[in-house]
């Protein structure tokens, strides 16, 4: 008989259904207490007739059995547990489970979310080695997506501080993407912490990446960006954290580079501008 984390685990690495989707099975089940009768939690769903055959179809597949099998391995934190974040759990869809490497303990300290361009400019890149310092002094969390430029940044510069850092990343844990950031994302598995919801073996695919973001914003209390185009994932993550009532800051730039057109409008539509590391760390007061 399945127990609620088993049932998540399988639920999570189910394919053929969405992840709205799949936490409506799982508020049905958690609701019935019920983890082994899988008609009888699709009946009370109000799944598309799609979603109901895909998950009925691959439940007992030998795909599902082997992908199970090598994840179990996996250290992985279900939404029934309680070392799960709480501010994670409260948001519109969030991860039924979170396969991990490196310190748990980290989810249990105040957390700032850092975003920002891929082809950060030199003046991006000054901003957070100005401002990072004074964030790790304060023992605040850094949370980021592990990508190129100021995410992958703020991570190397929060670690080359002594600092405390989350990863949140779009692939399997034994994946890395980009390429490049190999040494980084095995530097902060070490000292700190990496998170995905995808389980071994699942590649870097496009839409996981706005997937990722909105971990990124439920994890966090305030949001940083630095830099962002107009039309950006950075901006995707901003939304995201303004929908689950985080605070959203942005470092202001030039009126006349496209790297802080994003920056800029999120200034003129309310958020904080950062002109100072203290400006950021009373956002924790």
């Amino acid at each position: 008989m399945l127990q609620a984390r088993e049932f998540l685990l399988r639920l999570s690495l189910c394919r053929g259904l969405g992840r709205i989707s799949k936490v409506r099975v799982w508020k049905r089940a958690q609701q019935l207490r019920c983890f082994d009768d899988l008609p009888r939690l699709v009946d009370g769903c109000q799944l598309s007739l799609r979603s109901q055959t895909a998950l009925l179809n691959n439940w007992t597949s030998p795909e599902l059995d082997r992908a199970v099998r090598v994840n179990q391995a996996q250290p992985h934190l279900t939404i029934d547990d309680p070392a799960y974040p709480a501010s994670l759990r409260e948001i519109f869809c969030p991860p039924l489970v979170l396969f991990y490497a490196g310190d748990l303990s980290l989810l249990k300290r105040p957390r700032l979310g850092i975003v920002g361009a891929r082809d950060a400019s030199a003046y991006g890149v000054g901003v957070l080695r100005g401002f990072l310092p004074e964030i790790v002094k304060h023992r605040l969390v850094v949370v980021s997506g592990l990508a190129r430029g100021i995410d992958g940044l703020s991570h190397r510069v929060t670690l080359e501080c002594g600092g405390m850092t989350i990863a949140v990343i779009g692939c399997g844990l034994d994946r890395c993407y980009p390429a490049e950031n190999r040494q980084l994302q095995a530097a902060v598995a070490s000292r700190g912490l990496v998170l995905s919801e995808y389980g071994r073996g699942e590649p870097p695919l496009a839409f996981h990446f706005p997937e990722r973001n909105r971990i990124i914003a439920g994890l966090v209390q305030t949001l940083l960006v630095v830099e962002a185009k107009r039309r950006s994932g950075s901006l995707i993550t901003a939304n995201l954290a303004l929908d689950e009532n985080r605070n959203v800051c942005a470092v202001p730039g030039r009126i006349d580079t496209i790297r802080s057109l994003g920056c800029n409008e999120l200034i003129a539509a309310g958020a904080k501008p950062i002109l100072r590391a203290q400006d950021l760390i009373d956002e924790f007061s």
